[in-house]
């Protein structure tokens, strides 16, 4: 079996994967990042979306070995240093875009990576982002909202680093 090397929420990791090892299950069973979570096995539900190399992927559509030498962000990479919520994940818990959580992790990272893009999206914009990730608890309008007022704290903070 191939070793692989990668960087995972800033520290160097390896492990040796069989070929047909997806990125969600080196993260999962390898690495025992558990946030990520599989809900779909086909890249439709969005639970295991990650970052790989600063792009939202589907860890479930990813071979492990494919994402060696890249550096990966997970869930458990978007806290802050001292562990605590990060702004994204503090949106959705204060503003209630979760239910079960389950779809969470993927939410989450999707969102990151919208506001990378566009760090002041609108409703539509954010609805049609999320079209890859599926939520079986809510109406996705507290998610909307959570993702707005992260923006807007995104926002504030930019300014007050100016």
């Amino acid at each position: 079996m191939p070793s692989i090397e990668m960087k995972v929420n800033g520290k160097a990791v390896s492990g040796t994967v069989e070929g047909r090892t997806l990125l969600v299950e080196f993260l999962r069973q390898g690495l025992g990042l558990t946030g990520t979570h599989v809900g779909c096995d086909t890249g439709q539900c969005g639970a295991c979306v990650v970052h790989l190399n600063g792009a939202a992927v589907k860890a479930c559509n990813v071979f492990a070995a494919d994402a060696a030498g890249g550096e990966v962000t997970t869930i458990e990479g978007m806290a802050n240093a001292d562990g605590s919520l990060g702004v994204i994940q503090a949106a959705f818990q204060a503003n209630h875009g979760l239910q079960c959580g389950f779809c969470t992790p993927g939410m989450v990272m999707s969102a990151a990576a919208l506001l990378k893009e566009n760090p002041s999206p609108g409703e539509h914009e954010i609805r049609e982002y999320l079209e890859g990730n599926i939520c079986r608890c809510t109406g996705y309008h507290n998610i909307v909202k959570s993702i707005q007022a992260a923006a807007t704290e995104l926002g504030a903070t930019r300014v007050a680093a100016e």
